[in-house]
């Protein structure tokens, strides 16, 4: 049984408890910022490099307050109709785990109900010359209502979920013979009459970002995450939108964070961008925003090679100008076309949103939506996807 209300902020402990779908329903909102920024007591924090494990890193760190499973995508279906489409798993938790529960309390009497976190997910489709569909979830971590599980005993079953009710991210080992150690991946979105299923398969290594996947925010240490992303997943499935049935192929990302506090208190938000140039190429950019409006030092930005060999771009060689702006109905501002200007290769990027209104005024509100690149003559570049907060 489902219990649907309204979540004002996503700290209130009730929120644990409640499973929310709205379609284009504006909340008062609540900042990233506030969220993500801050110290975060008793809680491990990402302070310096580490080594990774896969698959185990696929899934949960109970240790840490925050992460997400985040994918973005850039499809069309058989008539050449473009869509783009957003889904993001959050794990949040309300207070940090108890290193041995048996030691302070009888097991036998604990509810499967309790749960020190919950989970968040939030899914979206744009489709081009119309509009974006938009959903939100929220369920506590218990009782099989949300999760995230690694397995690694039972070939046939899958070696990651991560789920909340009947929305999931999957992924396997490879059938292939040839890439024995590659995950194919499976998301599983139905959501009213909107229903995205689409198989992903990844035509590049996963990429550890910042230093070693060491992702530093700010002048302190620990104002860190662990990041890691699969920049090129080829993707096929099917799409439903209010009854009228798709088949689509393209291109998808998957991006891996988590941490307990990733933003200083002079930061406001990110522009962040993830390109999937027709070269082959694939470029993570963010930009993080100070209070005054300048761009803080610790922005990052890589290039991906075709054969999936990540290069670091000096921040200071990127200028993101913005050509446009567009206001939406909660009064937001944001800059959602503009150019992008690499002097260490003097190539001039050029992005535009699919449509306008790609803002997911939900429980966090910001804008996140598919873009289409293009060069300054106008001849096509790419895809990808941008997010902006903190506006």
């Amino acid at each position: 049984m489902k219990i649907h209300c309204t979540i004002i902020a996503v700290t209130v402990a009730l929120i644990a408890g409640c499973n929310q779908e709205p379609s284009g329903v504006t909340t008062s909102g609540v900042s990233l910022h506030s969220e993500l920024g801050g110290a975060a007591s008793g809680f491990e924090r990402a302070c310096t490099a580490r080594q990774f494990n896969f698959p185990k890193d696929h899934g949960a760190h109970r240790s840490f307050r925050n992460e997400w499973w985040y994918i973005t995508g850039n499809v069309e279906d058989t008539s050449g109709k473009r869509f783009g489409f957003h889904v993001t798993f959050f794990r949040i938790a309300n207070e940090p785990p108890v290193p041995d529960s048996s030691t302070t309390t009888d097991a036998a009497n604990v509810s499967s109900w309790s749960s020190n976190e919950f989970y968040m997910a939030h899914f979206a489709v744009t489709e081009a010359g119309n509009e974006i569909k938009k959903f939100e979830r929220f369920a506590r971590s218990a009782a099989g209502l949300a999760g995230a599980d690694i397995n690694t005993t039972e070939e046939s079953e899958d070696t990651v979920r991560v789920w909340l009710d009947d929305w999931q991210l999957s992924a396997r080992y490879n059938d292939d013979s040839d890439h024995p150690d590659t995950l194919s991946w499976h998301l599983s979105m139905p959501a009213a009459e909107t229903r995205l299923q689409v198989s992903l398969t990844p035509q590049k290594p996963v990429v550890l970002q910042g230093d070693a996947g060491y992702s530093q925010k700010s002048a302190d240490p620990c104002n860190a995450s662990y990041y890691y992303s699969l920049t090129r997943l080829q993707a096929t499935g099917s799409l439903e939108i209010e009854g009228s049935a798709h088949d689509i192929k393209g291109s998808a990302w998957l991006d891996r964070e988590w941490s307990s506090s990733a933003l200083g208190d002079d930061q406001t938000g990110w522009d962040w961008f993830a390109l999937q140039l027709d070269d082959g190429r694939d470029i993570m950019l963010y930009q993080l925003r100070q209070r005054d409006g300048t761009r803080d030092v610790y922005s990052h930005a890589v290039e991906i090679d075709q054969s999936g060999t990540p290069r670091e771009i000096p921040i200071s060689d990127i200028e993101i100008e913005t050509t446009r702006w567009w206001e939406s109905e909660t009064g937001n501002r944001y800059p959602v076309a503009g150019t992008i200007l690499r002097k260490d290769t003097a190539e001039t990027i050029e992005f535009e949103p699919m449509i306008n209104n790609q803002e997911l005024d939900f429980t966090v509100r910001y804008w996140e939506g598919a873009i289409t690149l293009k060069n300054p003559s106008g001849e096509p570049l790419g895809r990808g996807y941008m997010e902006l907060t903190g506006y």
